[in-house]
């Protein structure tokens, strides 16, 4: 039997890429996709990547209305809307997955730290598992309600927590992540106009990041401790992927990370390690990702300092969202981790 799923916020960069995922998924039929904004117009004008591909009409319906007689809803909405919308489709008895950051922090006082205001919803954050599989998989599954991770919190969680769970550190992890374009989103300001954005290195946050909660939460969730984390963010020259560069500083060798890494990643299906000695793309780099669902990771020692830099690389609109988003429904509903995920990284791009 099919499984009926509708995408809410389905015009926004991360509700085309779900529809495009969901359309060749073998188990789904898209019933929906939701757009106030665009209501009545086909898909394919907002996404035309998906002319031919997908024959929907975005809603402008009242999302309860789309909801009715789901069985997933993915709510690709605006940090702050899924609050408006998430607590009455959950007396609805739907799965939920959502991408904003809601309902991500386990905690409801790391809002206020974070976010800035005071989450009305504390009790239904408890309700809500971090969808990043490679942590969390056997509590995905069979899970009704899943918080997809944030984009820049993803690449750097899962080139730290194997890390963080096999070896000491000392002190602050240092975490510095890159990121085209299409992080911001499709709303244009200023800041994404193409005289300003085209060519740019850009430190837009170099403290105080959002994601910077959710690291820090993941790391604690695999190593028990409290590590701090200093992130900073920069927008870079292009529209797809991160590369997250972390600094650990711990007295390791090259041996004693592989063992981590692959102890703490067999079998993985999306993750793959990169460290090659000749060629040219020996460490990880977003270039090689897009359009997929791998995260690639690799690593360097320096003896110097007692410092371990930890590279990971991973498609922010993927991986970083609608990949781990799906991945995650894959899980809940008992199917194949991979349906629907296959396909390989563009290249060149």
């Amino acid at each position: 039997m099919s499984i009926k799923v509708v995408v809410l916020g389905g015009s926004g960069y991360v509700g085309g890429e779900l529809l495009r995922i969901l359309v060749n998924h073998p188990d789904v039929t898209i019933t929906a996709a939701g757009s106030v904004h665009y209501a009545g117009e086909y898909v394919h004008r907002v996404h035309p990547n998906l002319k031919g591909v997908l024959d929907l009409k975005f809603s402008g319906e009242d999302p309860l209305k789309l909801g009715a007689g789901a069985d997933v809803i993915f709510c690709a909405l605006p940090h702050g809307s899924s609050l408006k919308v998430v607590p009455k489709l959950m007396d609805m008895g739907v799965r939920i997955v959502d991408m904003s950051a809601d309902f991500r922090l386990t905690n409801a006082e790391s809002y206020k730290t974070w976010y800035g205001y005071e989450h009305p919803y504390p009790d239904l954050l408890k309700k809500f598992v971090y969808g990043l599989p490679e942590l969390h998989r056997e509590q995905i599954r069979g899970s009704r309600y899943i918080a997809a991770p944030g984009c820049m919190a993803a690449a750097a969680i899962l080139a730290l927590a194997p890390i963080a769970k096999g070896m000491d550190i000392e002190g602050p992890i240092v975490v510095d992540a890159k990121i085209g374009s299409s992080g911001a989103g499709g709303k244009p300001s200023l800041a994404t106009h193409f005289s300003e954005r085209f060519g740019v290195v850009r430190p837009y946050k170099p403290v105080g990041h959002r994601h910077t909660g959710e690291i820090e939460q993941e790391i604690k969730f695999v190593s028990g401790k409290d590590y701090g984390v200093a992130m900073s963010a920069h927008a870079v020259n292009m529209v797809r992927g991160i590369l997250s560069t972390s600094h650990v500083f711990t007295k390791t060798d090259a041996a004693a990370v592989w063992k981590a890494l692959r102890s703490f990643y067999i079998s993985e299906p999306f993750i793959r390690f990169i460290r090659d000695k000749a060629g040219l793309y020996r460490y990880p780099d977003p270039k090689i990702v897009i359009g997929s669902n791998f995260a690639d990771i690799g690593f360097e020692v320096d003896p110097h300092l007692n410092r371990l830099v930890m590279l990971s690389a991973i498609d922010n609109l993927i991986k970083g969202a609608a990949g781990s988003a799906v991945q995650s429904m894959n899980l809940s509903l008992g199917l194949n981790e991979k349906a629907g995920l296959g396909m390989a990284a563009l290249h060149p791009v």
